[in-house]
């Protein structure tokens, strides 16, 4: 086997290191590989968290709307706005289960007197909230 081998479609060279030959570090000109390089106005963006409410968006528009996942995948913009819709989702949410939790009046008695009735009640906000916020925010 040869110790360098150079991919004629994409300029990567290759090295020998046991029995495989690992992705090459540097290419043929001397550059770095294309995902290591950064290119003038469009510089990596910094890894950020994306919780449920952006992984939920990230299948709806890769399922939906696959253009709009395309550029944002191409401008390396994807995060960013995951991490936005994050952001207003878990707001919303928060929001929600705060305004409806005084709308339905539960008392933090009926917490301690019926748990049961509680938990009800508040699973049933929070499913309130969940859906509205799925169908303002997320499969919007």
């Amino acid at each position: 086997m040869e110790k360098m081998i150079i991919d004629e479609r994409t300029g990567w060279e290759y090295e020998l290191q046991g029995y495989y030959y690992p992705t090459g570090r540097v290419m043929r000109d001397g550059r770095m590989q294309p995902e290591t390089v950064e290119k003038e106005g469009n510089k990596p963006e910094a890894k950020t968290s994306i919780g449920v409410w952006g992984q939920r968006h990230l299948r709806y528009i890769q399922k939906h709307r696959k253009k709009l996942y395309f550029e944002l995948y191409v401008s390396g913009q994807l995060n960013s706005y995951l991490a936005e819709i994050e952001t207003q989702a878990e707001e919303m949410f928060l929001r929600l289960v705060n305004d409806l939790s005084e709308q339905e009046d539960i008392p933090e008695t009926l917490k301690e007197n019926n748990q049961m009735i509680w938990v009800q009640r508040s699973n049933n906000i929070y499913d309130r909230a969940r859906e509205i916020v799925n169908n303002e925010i997320i499969y919007n």
